[in-house]
């Protein structure tokens, strides 16, 4: 339905849908043929603002599946059937997409395809590994806002291959990795303090 379209417009339309609510369903059909980059700024963009639990959880779980199967080069993700009848009130949709378009769209006009090496197979395989990285962060960091940093890195490098930009993939990574040290970092700090107080 939207293969050469920007995210922006993709977000916008699943924001226009009709119904009261939204399911899982509904996203993937929207997002076709570009589905794992899509879906994987769908799942970071949760984390870029302060979340409760289990949220940053739940995210990582399915960006560790979703990047799973990019990493073992399947051609459409996979979501088990319970999980695409699962819906989202439309009106929390609007909210997201509201507050995340001007930042998608200022990053848009910046960014054009770039260091091509990341659109090979092998370099996409590489990023589904690395994204499996990033989703076990995201199910460690810190409660809150421990989860922002990786947040940002997933939809940076989702971004980077919507819109085929290596500049946008190296500038998430590097933000994968100040991210993955702070939430390991938080374990660190909690690890030694039940051996303190044990």
């Amino acid at each position: 339905m939207f293969p050469e379209a920007r995210i922006s417009a993709v977000l916008s339309s699943l924001a226009r849908n009709a119904g009261e609510r939204l399911t899982v369903a509904d996203i993937v059909s929207v997002l076709r043929d570009r589905a794992f980059a899509l879906l994987v700024v769908l799942l970071g963009l949760p984390n870029c603002l302060p979340m409760p639990p289990p949220i940053p959880f739940v995210c990582g779980l399915l960006l560790a599946l979703v990047a799973a199967q990019l990493a073992a080069g399947r051609p459409t993700p996979w979501l088990p059937r319970t999980l695409l009848r699962r819906s989202v009130p439309q009106d929390a949709v609007e909210r997201a997409v509201g507050r995340a378009l001007p930042i998608l769209q200022k990053l848009e006009r910046w960014s054009r395809p770039r260091i091509e090496f990341f659109e090979t197979p092998i370099a996409v395989r590489i990023l589904g590994l690395v994204l499996i990285v990033l989703a076990l962060g995201l199910l460690v960091a810190a409660p809150i806002i421990g989860q922002i940093p990786l947040g940002i890195a997933v939809c940076l490098v989702g971004l980077g291959l919507v819109e085929r930009d290596g500049v946008l993939v190296v500038v998430g990574l590097i933000a994968g990795l100040g991210g993955l040290a702070l939430s390991f970092g938080f374990i660190w700090a909690v690890v030694s303090g039940l051996a303190a107080i044990f």
